[in-house]
Parts: C-alpha cells; sequence; structure tokens
C-alpha cells in the first residue's frame, strides 16, 4: 500500500508541476489540462481537485490554475502526519522492546 500512496503523491507531484511549468497559478492565467499535458480521469486529478489545489478559474469554463499555497499547506500536513507516524513507530518499538526487560 506504501508504494501505491507514493505513486499517487508523485502523479499529484506531476500535475501541479505541469501547471506551475505553464505559468496557470492565478485565476487570470489559468488553463486547460489538455494545454499543460495532464489527464484529468485519474485519481491524482480528482484528489488535487478535492482538495482545491487545482481549482476552475470560473464554473463551467474549463479552465484551471494550482493554488500554490494550498499545494505547499497540504504537502506540509502530510510531513507531519508523516513525522508523527514514524515517531508513534519508534514508541511503540521502544515500548516493545522494554516489555521483556521488565518481566
Amino acid at each position: 500500500m506504501g508504494a501505491a500512496v507514493a505513486v499517487l503523491i508523485a502523479k499529484e507531484r506531476h500535475i501541479v508541476d505541469a501547471f506551475e511549468r505553464r505559468g496557470a497559478t492565478t485565476v487570470e492565467r489559468g488553463c486547460t489540462p489538455d494545454e499543460v499535458g495532464v489527464e484529468t480521469g485519474r485519481g491524482a486529478w480528482r484528489r488535487l481537485r478535492e482538495r482545491s489545489v487545482v481549482r476552475e478559474t470560473s464554473p463551467g469554463s474549463g479552465q484551471f490554475y494550482v493554488d500554490l499555497d494550498v499545494w505547499n499547506s497540504l504537502r506540509r500536513m502530510r510531513r507531519r502526519i508523516g513525522l508523527a507516524f514514524l515517531f508513534l513507530v519508534v514508541v511503540m518499538g521502544v515500548v516493545v522492546g522494554i516489555l521483556p526487560l521488565l518481566r
């Protein structure tokens, strides 16, 4: 499952990078997914839209831009969750390692 998550995050990064390269980082500079070369039928696109990283310039326009503030916030949140999980694993390892010594 970890590999699948890594692939999904890499695809999300690819989409964001494509919009950045095109300069579509504001409402005024929005463009279509075809113009930046990304597929919209994939899970990564759907997740970015659900999290408002990729936003439509106006309803029904078919033009999108990437909100870099939201993207960076999402990355920070993921990093914090990853560090918290790592901390939990370390603590559990220490507890499991100490328990036999207490008997």
